[in-house]
């Protein structure tokens, strides 16, 4: 039998099949394999790009302060950090009130956060240690899964974190 790995793709962010000893590769499973091994590949592919990993969503909201005060929403942010963490506060007790937490987190993140992961609800995916600012890094990794952080403050501005996995 050929030699079948699964490696990710750096540009795809999804895993593909390469054969070591042709240097063959393909999106699909190859048809040498059978179903049972292929998904074994996968699985293994899977539990390896996220050993030490946590998977999280936040919600920011940008202030004057922030190393880039701007967004998809607004060119130039002024509002104070303070008012930053008012609004924050704000979601943060629409989410504490919700029957579906998970669900109002990320409808909120959707419409109001000031990061292009908006457009996920908030999700950053699967990150490791050094990926993010070390406040961010600190509560994702402190959190359970489907625990929601109180406040936090990074450069970016201020957050609330969803750990997701």
């Amino acid at each position: 039998m050929s030699q079948w790995e699964v490696r990710m793709s750096s540009s795809r962010q999804a895993p593909y099949f390469f054969n070591v000893e042709t240097k063959e590769s393909s999106w699909t499973p190859p048809s040498d394999l059978s179903k049972d091994q292929a998904e074994a590949l996968l699985r293994a592919c899977e539990e390896k790009e996220k050993a030490g990993k946590v998977r999280a969503s936040h919600l920011l909201v940008k202030h004057s302060g922030s190393r880039r005060p701007a967004s998809w929403k607004e060119n130039n942010i002024t509002r104070s950090k303070e008012e930053a963490i008012e609004i924050l506060r704000g979601y943060q007790a629409q989410i504490s009130t919700s029957a579906d937490q998970a669900k109002k987190f990320s409808e909120l993140a959707s419409v109001h956060s000031d990061c292009s992961s908006h457009d996920k609800g908030g999700d950053l995916g699967w990150f490791g240690p050094g990926q993010m600012q070390k406040p961010f890094e600190q509560a994702a990794y402190g959190l359970q899964v489907g625990q929601i952080s109180d406040i936090i403050s990074t450069d970016s501005g201020v957050h609330l974190v969803m750990r997701l996995g």
